[in-house]
């Protein structure tokens, strides 16, 4: 279905477009706000159809595509907005359809203030893919050796935690419970230990590559200066937010990644909850981690230029909450030196560090 009539086209001001595999749905409105196009057309169409439009903003949802999909229509001299989904929902009116979510989401893209996501380009997309397809390796490795264990456990046989102890002792298992193991069992279980490591293998080589790109990379190199981070968060980081322009300051990143605490403040109270964790969990995870292996080593705090800070938190809060403000800390450090251009060294003046809080 067409807009309402074509010379209405020339006073475009923005298109909203409903991403799907193959069809895209585009609504459109004029500089007075009026709905001036409805059209639902063949993703193969994309180009044909843009090209007969005049220049103007194009809002989509973050999706699958949406970011290839951005690149062709700033190449055509568009200027397109991805924006997340938690936004288009306040703008929804009526039923669910397609016509009414590109409404949806021509409406949110012309608030002025509404933060979009920033564009990736192929080799961000690239580099997360990487991480995505490590993280769900490591996923199915874990239940695979679950498996094995409940396996073991149905016929009286335990071992101890870690991957290290059941590796060690699987093949003396099979060896010295032959009588408690039926063949039919014991094929099952080689088999699934065949294919943990062959897991294994697929997870080394990937995060072998995730390395080699840290590596060459020099955003990604300047982070890794920062103490407990290493290719993983780097390269993820890299790969999420580019050179980070998407936020003004370090404590934008650290909301966005979901390390800040709930609100539900009113009438001049402020209340703090939990943690938000909205944004990337497979990013706010590796901090995280960074952070708790950090804590384990109190050590080496003193080298750290925010040792004494540390120091002071693991001491007035639980370990728990510790491990989440330094996780919080870590992020806007990493923002900083990937914004700036510059390097973290614990040797240096604090005043670097300053500058990311």
């Amino acid at each position: 279905m067409c807009a309402k009539k074509q010379g209405s086209l020339e006073n475009l001001s923005i298109v909203g477009v409903d991403i799907g595999k193959d069809v895209f749905h585009l609504v459109g409105f004029d500089r007075s706000g009026q709905v001036v196009l409805r059209r639902k057309i063949k993703r193969l169409a994309l180009q044909e159809t843009f090209g007969m439009l005049p220049r103007c903003i194009v809002g989509m949802e973050a999706c699958l595509s949406a970011h290839v999909v951005s690149r062709t229509l700033r190449g055509m001299g568009f200027e397109p907005r991805i924006i997340p989904a938690i936004y288009v929902k306040p703008f929804n009116k009526g039923q669910k359809n397609d016509y009414n979510d590109a409404e949806a989401i021509a409406e949110a893209a012309l608030r002025p203030n509404l933060r979009t996501v920033p564009e990736k380009n192929q080799d961000q997309l690239d580099l997360q893919a990487l991480h995505r397809v490590r993280s769900r390796l490591v996923s199915r490795r874990t239940a695979t050796i679950n498996q094995i264990r409940a396996f073991l456990i149905e016929h009286g046989i335990t071992v101890r935690s870690g991957l290290r102890a059941l590796n060690n002792s699987f093949e003396a298992i099979l060896d010295q419970r032959r009588d408690e193991i039926s063949p039919r069992m014991s094929g099952v279980l080689t088999g699934l230990r065949d294919d943990w490591h062959w897991l294994d293998k697929r997870i080394d080589q990937l995060s072998d590559e995730i390395k080699e790109v840290s590596r060459s990379e020099e955003s990604c190199a300047r982070i890794m200066s920062i103490p407990g981070v290493g290719p993983m968060i780097s390269t993820a980081m890299v790969a999420a937010i580019g050179k980070g322009e998407a936020f003004d300051r370090g404590r934008d990143f650290a909301a966005w990644v979901g390390l800040v605490p709930q609100q539900f403040s009113t009438g001049g109270r402020t209340i703090l909850g939990r943690i938000t964790k909205r944004g990337s969990r497979y990013l706010r995870m590796l901090l995280v981690q960074a952070a708790r292996i950090i804590m384990m080593r109190p050590h080496l705090w003193p080298n750290f230029s925010f040792g004494n800070w540390l120091a002071g938190a693991v001491a007035r809060m639980p370990g728990n909450k510790a491990a989440i403000a330094l996780a919080n800390k870590l992020a806007r450090i990493a923002w900083s030196i990937l914004r700036h251009g510059t390097s973290f060294d614990a040797a240096r003046d604090r005043d670097m560090v300053m500058e990311a809080v």
